[in-house]
């Protein structure tokens, strides 16, 4: 494989790592452009891309550390206000932290995988994850909206979201029952599969919700590649099933995190 396909073929879970990484698609996009420019210019940076996903992301974290430094140090007349209030959240929550769980979780790279990435020692990814596991576990209670047909996920979805300390709106398996279940109660946040039991599609449910109001919303599905096309805004949340509960846990907080920073943003 060359060394394009290669980057081609990453480029969408690169894509995906960087707008949870900065909660937003448009940031996320311009690092992840960045890193391909930098790649570019850089002889020796663009054969290392030959060895497949762990460079191509060691690329992205080195850019994104050099640029985080400028991004913090700039004033909101040079950017865009929440992604500015976002940045400065991250500096308070130890954004090393999300890092290290986004890489082992969402990603699914190892921690020796993550430690070559963050370029530090695996010991330091293992305390990293841990203690953003625990920043997790503080995070404000909501209520949550699973729109999920599958009923054993649904379930294992139901014990998570509770396990954190957040309660349950409801579940719907059809955009019709989500509908109902919103009329009563809008949710804090929605964690939604795109294909449901009666063919109808969980992008439509949540188009229904977020036409009353803002919310953040995770989707879990066995198809990523139908959100990762480009062709239209995608999800800053995107879990792959099957899921592991820790990478369930990390959106779920990333989520939250960012949602709060823009709601601060419009007080």
């Amino acid at each position: 494989m060359s060394i394009g396909e290669n980057v081609a073929a990453n480029l969408p879970y690169l894509r995906r790592y960087a707008r949870a990484l900065t909660g937003s698609q448009q940031t996320g996009d311009a690092f992840v452009r960045a890193t391909l420019e930098a790649a570019l210019a850089d002889d020796e940076l663009k054969s290392s891309l030959e060895g497949g996903r762990v460079p191509l992301y060691r690329a992205f974290n080195k850019v994104w550390s050099s640029a985080y430094l400028e991004v913090s140090d700039r004033g909101a007349d040079n950017a865009d206000l929440p992604d500015q209030i976002s940045a400065d959240r991250l500096q308070t929550v130890t954004p090393l932290n999300r890092q290290a769980l986004l890489l082992t979780t969402l990603e699914d790279f190892t921690i020796e995988q993550s430690a070559e990435i963050m370029e530090i020692a695996p010991q330091d990814v293992e305390k990293m994850v841990q203690d953003a596991i625990a920043e997790i576990d503080r995070e404000s209670a909501t209520s949550v909206l699973i729109i999920e047909d599958e009923p054993l996920i649904s379930m294992q979805l139901e014990d998570l979201v509770r396990g954190l300390g957040h309660d349950i709106c409801g579940t719907a398996a059809t955009r019709t029952q989500a509908q109902q279940v919103v009329a009563e109660k809008t949710p804090g946040l929605v964690l939604a599969d795109i294909q449901l039991a009666d063919g109808s599609s969980g992008l439509d449910a949540v188009d229904d919700i977020l036409s009353i109001g803002s919310v953040p919303v995770i989707f879990i599905t066995a198809y990523p590649e139908r959100l990762l096309t480009g062709d239209r805004p995608e999800p800053t949340y995107l879990v792959t099933k099957p899921f592991q509960e820790a990478t369930v846990r990390a959106a779920i907080s990333q989520a939250l995190f960012f949602n709060a920073s823009h709601e601060n943003a419009s007080a």
